[in-house]
């Protein structure tokens, strides 16, 4: 059970906090952006807590920018990782050799697999179900038809939302004493990170298509220079483009100056026929 007074001048989350942050999990859409996604609103969510844990304006800043990093999940399960990530920030607030590190890297681990069974219950199953039910009813005329699909997709949606928020703190703050009883979070924190770079390797391969059509040779001898790269490595292409973006990222290059030369890249390739 969340306690609602600090013990031993210990900084203690409560419900009200926890409250706070499920009714700010509603804007997670609100100002998506190419660059970081749902950042923005992630952050807006985690003030509550943030302001609770952390009085002094330098703790207040570092907080906030830590929370500022790319983030994207499916908004109706968002809440259990703010609750994880809130029991995290409460540890960190409190033990002077937490590893804040490992706050970012257990948000990047958890975003591309509950994103993953997210999308699949919510758009894939429970959307589907209530559409069905609602369109049937719609088409004979019944004003239950548009009816029972909100009540169908967001009875469930609005039930796990909330819940979902004391469930990641409860979570939270008991794996945390776990791991660090056993000495595991170095572990962890390694696998979290690994975790990370796979989803970001994965998002690479299936998100970023670039295909080479130029011949060399002529008649049957002709191969393709795309089909060159690929048996060297699948998605070589791909990969180097990431690293280029990485690259210009890590030398503080503005996001939208890479985003209008890749355009531009891209339209003048695809005109000479590189693409």
């Amino acid at each position: 059970m969340m306690k609602t007074s600090n013990e031993n001048n210990e900084l203690k989350i409560t419900k009200k906090d926890l409250s706070k942050v499920f009714w700010r999990s509603f804007q997670m859409e609100f100002s998506w952006n190419y660059e970081r996604q749902m950042n923005l609103a992630y952050c807006y969510a985690m003030i509550p807590i943030l302001k609770k844990l952390y009085k002094s304006k330098e703790a207040m800043a570092t907080a906030l920018k830590r929370h500022l990093e790319f983030f994207n999940t499916t908004p109706h399960i968002v809440t259990l990782i703010l609750g994880i990530n809130a029991a995290m920030e409460e540890e960190n607030a409190n033990d002077p050799d937490f590893d804040v590190s490992t706050i970012d890297n257990i948000k990047t681990s958890l975003m591309g697999p509950l994103a993953g069974i997210g999308d699949s219950f919510f758009w894939g199953t429970l959307r589907l179900i209530a559409t069905g039910v609602g369109t049937s009813l719609a088409l004979q005329g019944n004003i239950l038809g548009p009816i029972l699909f909100i009540l169908i997709f967001n009875i469930p949606h609005l039930l796990f939302r909330y819940f979902a928020t004391s469930w990641g703190y409860k979570l939270g703050t008991g794996f945390l004493k776990k791991i660090q009883e056993n000495g595991m979070m170095g572990s962890l924190t390694l696998g979290a990170s690994i975790i990370g770079l796979m989803v970001v390797g994965g998002m690479t391969a299936s998100m970023i298509d670039i295909n080479i059509p130029l011949k060399i040779g002529t008649g049957e001898n002709a191969v393709t220079v795309q089909s060159i790269f690929d048996d060297i490595v699948p998605r070589i292409l791909s990969l180097g483009a990431f690293g280029a973006v990485f690259y210009l990222l890590k030398k503080e290059v503005k996001a939208l100056t890479i985003l209008l030369g890749l355009a531009v890249f891209g339209i003048l390739g695809s005109l000479i026929g590189i693409f």
